[in-house]
């Protein structure tokens, strides 16, 4: 997947259209991701024993598709698509498709 943790991101479709956030969690099994502030959800949640859990209702983000938010690229600051290129050393770095610069 190359989308990874920590990663600035953008949805490109759905509800949330156009919203930017972090990448909290990678699911690359599943094809998701989980971005912060974006797919807002409510969970109902009663409390369960004597488990420190909160109760009431929750309100946190949900998985999102990969397919659905595109990398925003640091340097020229847009969503882009990403590449791979080989360095000198044979490592295998990121590559934004608009500008060239190399992500990470």
């Amino acid at each position: 997947m190359k989308i990874k943790k920590g990663d600035t991101v953008e949805v490109i479709s759905g509800d949330d259209k156009g919203a930017r956030g972090t990448v909290h969690t990678a699911m690359p099994a599943e094809g998701r991701v989980v971005v912060s502030g974006v797919n807002m959800i409510k969970k109902h949640q009663r409390r369960t024993g004597n488990v420190r859990t909160q109760a009431g209702i929750i309100e946190r983000e949900a998985p999102v598709r990969v397919q659905n938010v595109a990398l925003v690229c640091p340097h020229c600051n847009k969503p882009t698509r990403v590449g791979y290129q080989l360095g000198a050393d044979g490592a295998k770095s990121r590559v934004c498709r608009k500008c060239g610069e190399v992500i990470d």
